[in-house]
């Protein structure tokens, strides 16, 4: 039996991404898989999409910080907001890739993530990075064009694979977004009713009523 091959889609700028990620290893608890660990650049995603991020609007700023650290609570996952949000995540994408020509492996990640979400700092703080870098040790120079353009091409393959946000889940041609989406990526995998009918391309094919000039 082939072990379901998982691709998750990450931009350490993102509460909901650290919170699944944190999450995922329960998600999928007794079942056989292997997952890849993509960076890719969340601000690239929402420009092609023409979005605003969440954190671009006042309202929805305030309770999306609200909503993120209730959940950390909920889950038991540590949690604590950095010095400013949101901030320009390319020094810590591309550190990622810098890691390895397969991309980062998962301690590497949550380096990355805990870096960002537990410490309280400021993300981008020249002796934080200094030191998140020797840890790490990467096997390129993150500032190379070489890496520059791994982290580019990440992201065109998340946008050519339909990824509109993160965190996203893909396994095969199924993408399950967003934190909340564990327990139904984990039905899927577990053979789930549910996804034996037509319901998953019935959901894509609802006609469009009504369309907002942009």
């Amino acid at each position: 039996m082939q072990v379901p091959q998982l691709t998750f889609y990450l931009d350490f700028i993102s509460p909901y991404a650290y919170l699944a990620f944190e999450r995922l290893p329960q998600a999928l608890q007794g079942i056989s898989h292997v997952v890849r660990y993509q960076p890719v650049l969340f601000g690239s995603l929402l420009a092609h999409h023409g979005q605003l991020g969440p954190a671009e609007l006042p309202s929805k700023r305030a309770w999306t910080y609200r909503h993120v650290l209730w959940l950390a609570s909920a889950q038991g996952t540590a949690m604590q907001m950095p010095a400013s949000h949101p901030f320009n995540p390319l020094v810590l994408l591309r550190l990622a890739l810098a890691c390895g020509t397969d991309g980062p492996n998962r301690w590497q990640c949550e380096t990355l993530f805990r870096h960002v979400w537990t410490e309280g700092g400021d993300p981008l703080d020249a002796h934080r990075l200094a030191r998140l870098s020797r840890l790490l040790q990467p096997s390129a120079d993150p500032a190379s064009d070489a890496v520059k353009l791994r982290l580019r091409t990440s992201t065109q393959a998340a946008l050519d694979a339909g990824v509109f946000g993160v965190p996203t889940v893909a396994l095969g041609n199924k993408l399950f977004w967003g934190l909340d989406a564990l327990p139904m990526l984990r039905d899927h995998l577990e053979g789930g009713a549910w996804f034996e009918g037509p319901a998953w391309d019935h959901a894509a094919q609802v006609p469009v009523g009504i369309e907002r000039r942009r």
